[in-house]
């Protein structure tokens, strides 16, 4: 191949072209260059953007975690203080029905107690009795005290009866039951042939009880007693009186019957 040759003219033009093509290949470089820098940065300035962002949100993941576990911990109270209050509220439920089940019990008793209180107290209130045509107010002890030396007396254990009625005018001297008392007390010592007192008793009852429903009675075992002891003036008279005394009682009879004898 042949070599081309250039005139000078032509080298100095070859050379102002390459230098502009240079100069405008290096002004092209520079503005890539500016555009790349700009991008850099701007990515750069989003990465820390976002590497914030991501540190933001690392520590407020790290601060709900910590809220989430220190409201774990407060459920945790929570539930362990329900536990223990439903626990209080068994324990409390267990001591009020227990409580119920003793006022219960109490009342039970309180009112067991007012009962037998009641019951005590009416064996001490006097009632109401009727004897020999009397009637009258008499305490319990005073009607189971003489109902027991009379059933004592009808068995025929006279000295025995006589002790017991004796013992009750000793203790009851103004029940309403004393005449009666004295005219069974006279017949029981007429019985053991203890004349003498009997006739006492006797004098007592129509002394105290002239209308007493036994004072007939009475007046006509004062003049046995009298036959007994072989005093036959002082029996007549008192048959007289009890006539006199005593017209329309049954006693009238027997002592017609007795004083006829006497004549």
């Amino acid at each position: 191949m042949a070599r081309t040759t250039l005139s000078p003219w032509a080298r100095v033009g070859l050379a102002a072209a390459l230098s502009v093509a240079f100069a405008t290949s290096g002004h092209a470089a520079l503005f890539e260059d500016d555009e790349a820098r700009r991008a850099i940065l701007e990515l750069r300035q989003r990465v820390d953007s976002l590497t914030q962002a991501n540190q933001r949100a690392g520590e407020d993941l790290r601060r709900s975690g910590d809220d989430t576990s220190q409201l774990r911990r407060s459920l945790l109270d929570l539930q362990t203080q329900i536990e223990a209050l439903r626990s209080e509220q068994a324990k409390l439920r267990g001591q009020n029905e227990q409580l119920l089940r003793d006022v219960t019990e109490l009342q039970r008793r309180q009112k067991d107690m007012a009962q037998g209180v009641d019951e005590r107290l009416r064996q001490f209130e006097p009632v109401k009795v009727s004897v020999d045509g009397q009637e009258f107010q008499a305490d319990p002890a005073e009607k189971r005290d003489f109902e027991a030396a009379l059933a004592v007396f009808r068995t025929g254990k006279f000295a025995d009866a006589g002790s017991a009625f004796a013992g009750f005018l000793k203790q009851y001297p103004r029940s309403g039951y004393v005449p009666s008392a004295r005219f069974w007390l006279g017949n029981a010592q007429y019985a053991t042939r203890d004349y003498k007192e009997a006739i006492n008793n006797f004098k007592a009852l129509l002394s105290a009880a002239p209308e007493h429903a036994r004072a007939p009675e009475a007046a006509l075992s004062i003049a046995n007693c009298q036959l007994e002891l072989k005093d036959t003036r002082a029996a007549r008279r008192t048959l007289e009186d009890l006539i006199k005394a005593y017209p329309q009682s049954e006693a009238v009879g027997a002592a017609k019957e007795r004083l006829s004898r006497l004549k």
